[in-house]
């Protein structure tokens, strides 16, 4: 890859793309967080600084739904924006209302923020939710839920997960756990129900209605053991009947897993991604499910590329998959900023767009994307 040019690249991306838009950010994100169909939200997570959070209007051809002819906006928008005085980890989005929470260092205390009314463009912190602010504590995973009232899924490990209400700060749940081992993904799988992955692979499943139920605990098997672990819900099963596979496992050594929610502690197929090396830095390994294209699912965290699988075509016995499609352009367009490659930091799906992510990357680059569909495996 290194002796391919960033024109060269440019031009067979006229090939490979239906659409290809490069931006830059003033610094880096982790986070890209949809507010509807014409938005997202992205933040900054540098150490030593303010960190700006922003809400992004797209721009105007990404979001219509007819075919356009030339579209005047061809940039993204600032519409609204603020300041944090932490780094931001993970950002969500309550849904239906103008409501984020975010996360991250030096404590596990939870940030509530209010996405202005029209008549100003300033996104300010409304609150924060105490969660014990213990420094020691690695930083909180969260989920976010409307449900009765908007709520926030909470934890830095398994024995801390808890469900709080985001307005009046009353703890509606707590699991009941002797399990300690970190968190590296909570996600509400419908109103009622919560599922945890552990830093070690393990997936904890909980109903909430039974106030101090256990997590349950459906581990990975023994040969994957010594890599960390993130995992990816399929939005087929939030609030709809459970389509298998539902939930996919990555780990830092490259593997991924599939499992039917139905029976946790089965694998349904296993692969090995097209990766040179283990991930650098396992905060940044991200899967996620395509919400439009059935059984496609995105990987990043492990260098400058975006990997998309098609799960349908894995076989049973494992081995290695091969990418439906690899988006290289982080690697591709940041060759002649020196200081090494950059690394993707996060990737999100369009709502209905089948073919089109978004992902940003170490430099501040971020790219929305449409590939070709008859240009797959380039």
């Amino acid at each position: 890859m290194a002796e391919e040019s960033a024109e060269d690249w440019l031009l067979e991306s006229l090939r490979l793309y239906n659409d290809l838009h490069v931006f830059e950010l003033q610094e880096p994100t982790r986070a890209i967080e949809w507010i509807g169909e014409k938005s997202v939200c992205v933040a900054g997570y540098e150490n030593s600084r303010r960190n700006e959070i922003l809400q992004l209007l797209l721009p105007q051809k990404l979001y219509v739904k007819e075919k356009q002819g030339l579209c005047p906006e061809r940039d993204f928008k600032v519409e609204r924006g603020g300041f944090s005085d932490r780094p931001v980890y993970s950002l969500r989005h309550v849904p239906d209302t103008s409501l984020l929470v975010t996360s991250g260092p030096p404590d596990s205390s939870l940030q509530v923020w209010q996405l202005a009314a029209e008549d100003t463009d300033v996104i300010k912190c409304a609150s924060t939710i105490p969660t014990g602010n213990d420094s020691k504590k690695p930083w909180t995973k969260i989920a976010t839920t409307l449900a009765r009232t908007p709520c926030v899924l909470h934890g830095s490990r398994v024995n801390n997960v808890q469900i709080t209400e985001i307005e009046s700060k009353k703890n509606i749940y707590t699991a009941a756990s002797s399990i300690s081992d970190e968190v590296s993904s909570l996600e509400f799988l419908d109103c009622n129900t919560l599922l945890a992955c552990c830093v070690k692979g393990q997936l904890c499943l909980a109903d909430v209605r039974q106030p101090q139920s256990p997590l349950g605990d459906a581990s990975v098997p023994w040969a994957l053991s010594g890599e960390q672990w993130c995992m990816g819900v399929s939005p087929g099963v939030q609030g709809s009947d459970v389509n298998a596979p539902a939930i996919a496992r990555l780990s830092s050594g490259g593997q991924l897993t599939l499992t039917d929610l139905r029976n946790i502690s089965k694998l349904l197929k296993s692969a090995r991604c097209k990766v040179s090396a283990a991930s650098p830095s396992t905060e940044f390994l991200c899967v996620s499910w395509a919400p439009v294209l059935d059984g496609c699912l995105a990987v990043s965290g492990f260098n400058g590329t975006v990997h998309i699988y098609d799960t349908r075509s894995w076989p049973v016995s494992g081995g290695e998959a091969e990418p439906l499609f690899s988006h290289k352009g982080h690697i591709l367009s940041g060759m002649d900023n020196g200081g090494g490659f950059p690394l993707v930091t996060t990737h999100a799906w369009h709502p209905w767009k089948p073919r089109m992510l978004l992902s940003a990357a170490s430099d501040g680059s971020l790219h929305v994307w449409d590939w070709a569909e008859s240009h797959k495996n380039s």
